[in-house]
């Protein structure tokens, strides 16, 4: 049976890690310190953190405020609110201002909740268009885990490099993905499987399902590479145009808007690079809608969010190039 684990129960584990190596590591949330599980950092380090209330905007700024004077600020809330409300705050104040030279604060915003599997809260609270936002806002970076060992060795290297960050978590519990041995580099992907028949690149909860893709279409004689894009900005570009090259074909999957999202970022490079055939998997430009814990495989099956859209998308490429 596939081990399910809860990426904020790990975030908040890190950070106390992070706190107890370096005293610069501070905690600010949003009043849902409780569903981040930061916490017990602030029972911890008391002094360190710093709860604003359901006041995101000002969350932001009071993260860029401690980073100019030389603190390593993690600010958290849920997807739908940083960066769903904070878009100005976070450009003017995170981004665009440079300190000692270097550009950026050096804030890390760390959400949960992104994407169709947020459960009962519906369309308004499913945050579907958070990708497109913080790729296009230059100094940020963007990073989507597909599991609880990616969480912790992404909030460690978040922590030693300069600049801001945007990390999308899950609600919902994942199935471990990688080794405790994986090596993680921001900027770069990760192969997980290798294939020459077409390319499954997916991140988040959807790394499992390109997975699952690739297994079912083994048995059908299609041999596929599968990459777990973690980093969306930096795009690991010189892995894709491989992919590229030696597949002819790539399948890209997101629990995100189609639109400007990861899918969009790799056809950027393609197009740039090595056009082949691509299909996008994700949401086709509309809202979510309410879905129970034990309803959220049917919304993501509504949406064309699961393996077998995958694989379908797979073949459809293979029908085109053969």
């Amino acid at each position: 049976m596939t081990e399910m684990t809860d990426m904020r129960t790990v975030y908040g584990e890190t950070l106390i890690k992070l706190g107890e190596e370096n005293p610069n590591v501070v905690v600010v949330g949003a009043d849902t310190t409780d569903s981040l599980k930061t916490r017990p950092f602030g029972k911890k380090f008391p002094n360190r953190f710093f709860n604003v209330g359901i006041a995101e905007a000002n969350l932001v700024t009071i993260a860029a405020g401690l980073a100019n004077e030389g603190k390593i600020p993690f600010a958290s809330t849920y997807a739908v609110f940083l960066p769903g409300r904070c878009v100005d705050q976070i450009r003017n104040a995170i981004a665009y201002p440079s300190r000692n030279g270097q550009n950026g604060l050096n804030v890390k915003m760390v959400v949960s909740h992104g994407g169709l599997s947020v459960g009962a809260d519906g369309g308004s609270h499913q945050q579907i268009e958070d990708i497109a936002i913080m790729r296009v806002i230059p100094n940020v970076k963007v990073l989507i885990p597909s599991d609880t060992v990616a969480v912790e060795n992404l909030i460690r290297l978040m922590s030693q490099v300069y600049g801001p960050f945007y990390m999308r978590m899950t609600r919902t519990k994942t199935p471990l993905i990688h080794s405790k041995e994986q090596q993680f580099e921001i900027g770069k992907g990760i192969v997980l499987q290798d294939g020459s028949d077409c390319t499954i690149a997916a991140c988040g909860i959807t790394v499992k399902m390109a997975l699952d893709a690739a297994d079912s279409l083994k048995q059908e004689g299609i041999s596929c590479r599968v990459i777990d894009m973690f980093s969306i900005k930096p795009l690991d570009a010189s892995l894709i145009e491989k992919a590229a090259r030696e597949t002819g074909g790539i399948v890209t999957c997101e629990e995100h808007n189609i639109l400007a999202g990861f899918g969009s970022a790799v056809c950027e490079v393609v197009s740039e690079t090595y056009p082949v055939e691509m299909r996008r998997i994700g949401i086709r430009d509309q809202f979510g809608e309410s879905a129970r814990d034990s309803e959220i495989s049917l919304l993501l099956q509504k949406h064309g969010i699961t393996s077998i859209h995958i694989a379908n998308a797979v073949k459809d490429i293979r029908s085109k190039t053969r």
